[in-house]
């Protein structure tokens, strides 16, 4: 290859840088980034209270409701991210990690032949076990619950994920440990409500009704233990009638009296007035006609 080739060649990268370059230059001179505007998506915050508190996080499920609805399968399938550090088989050697086979209720730091962290060995020396609630703790964050531990695992976060975990392990074991009795959720009590105090005190025994005083133009109520008197009954209501005094003519009159002159008008006389007190005779009153004089 001649020198003319040779120049030819790098006069067209040179060319392509310098295009490059002023491609940029322009662009940049048209368009502007936007700088400063904060991140690309707002993360929520979490609620602040009145006083400053961040807010309590819904109450957790127990572990005994969590394991009662758990699935073995699905924890055989959540299980074999820990394979590469333990085996689950009976009479399997340990790994990096002791083997898990009946490692339900077995004690802390037990398996013969495996160095354990010191903080294992000191729950061995307590008398701690694998419970189902250990386990669970050990499951969500390794190094919370045995700090200074040698595994380097960031736990599982979910709770039913561990559930189902906890419910393959139970399989692991020539007699199985029953899980523990679901717990039934207590509702939170009600926040503290100062007494009010107008009311009266609950063992307060109300004062006999002997000893209380009514004031006065107030009949006091009788005792309960005394009988009440029956009322007393009205008297009885007797009709009196009423007396109509009524105009009776008198048949047979005469026309005329001696001397041509007419008859007197006769009277009829009234009945006497009723004495005081005295109750007037039953039936219709009888008017009495006096007989018309002779002529």
């Amino acid at each position: 290859m001649d020198s003319f080739e040779l120049n030819k060649i790098m006069g067209a990268v040179l060319g392509t840088l310098l295009f490059v370059m002023g491609a940029g230059f322009v662009a940049e001179a048209i368009y502007h980034p936007i700088e400063n505007r904060g991140p690309g998506y707002a993360l929520p915050e979490p609620e602040v209270s009145e006083g400053g508190a961040v807010a309590e996080a819904a109450p957790e499920v127990p572990l005994g409701i969590l394991l009662a609805s758990a699935s073995a399968e699905r924890g055989a399938n959540a299980a074999k991210k820990c394979q590469s550090c333990h085996n689950f088989g009976e009479g399997e050697p340990n790994k990096q990690g002791p083997h898990l086979y009946d490692v339900v209720l077995r004690a802390e730091g037990a398996v013969p032949d495996f160095a354990y962290s010191d903080i294992l060995l000191q729950h061995n020396a307590e008398g701690r076990v694998w419970t189902y609630e250990n386990l669970d703790h050990f499951l969500t964050r390794p190094a919370d619950y045995a700090p200074g531990t040698k595994m380097n695992f960031a736990g599982v976060r979910t709770p039913e994920e561990r559930a189902d975990i906890l419910a393959y392990m139970q399989t692991l074991s020539a007699d199985p440990k029953p899980f523990p009795p679901p717990e039934e959720t207590v509702p939170n009590p009600l926040p503290d409500v100062p007494p009010d105090p107008t009311a009266a005190p609950a063992d307060v025994v109300p004062e006999p009704a002997e000893n209380v005083v009514a004031p006065e133009g107030v009949i006091a109520p009788a005792p309960a233990d005394q009988p009440v008197a029956d009322p007393a009954q009205p008297a009885a209501v007797t009709d009196t009638p009423v007396v109509t005094q009524q105009e009776t003519q008198v048949q047979g009159t005469p026309t005329s009296g001696p001397g041509g002159s007419p008859p007197p008008e006769e009277q009829v006389d009234a009945p006497p007035p009723a004495a005081p007190g005295a109750a007037p005779s039953s039936g219709t009153p009888t008017t009495t006609t006096p007989a018309p004089a002779s002529p």
